[in-house]
């Protein structure tokens, strides 16, 4: 599963091989979240509140890319939380 962006430990990965709808995931140590795009919002997984909420923040930021590199079917790196 390619890597787009790492930050505060949380490592955010997408790929194609998977179902619709839009996707990606998010891996903090060992917990993880899974996070549909359109509407953004976690879907399944264990993350504890503070990192989904860092991951939301990050994900409202670029869903426009993410929603982008799902329907092209390309990876690319974007930038962190800062």
């Amino acid at each position: 599963m390619p890597e787009i962006t790492r930050f505060y430990g949380i490592l955010i990965k997408m790929f194609f091989s998977e179902h619709n709808p839009p996707h990606f995931h998010a891996i903090y140590g060992e917990y993880n979240g899974t996070f549909e795009l359109d509407p953004l919002k976690m879907t399944e997984g264990d993350l504890p509140n503070k990192a989904q909420k860092l991951v939301m923040e990050w994900a409202e930021k670029y869903q426009n890319e993410l929603l982008k590199m799902w329907n092209e079917q390309n990876i690319t790196k974007l930038p962190p939380l800062e």
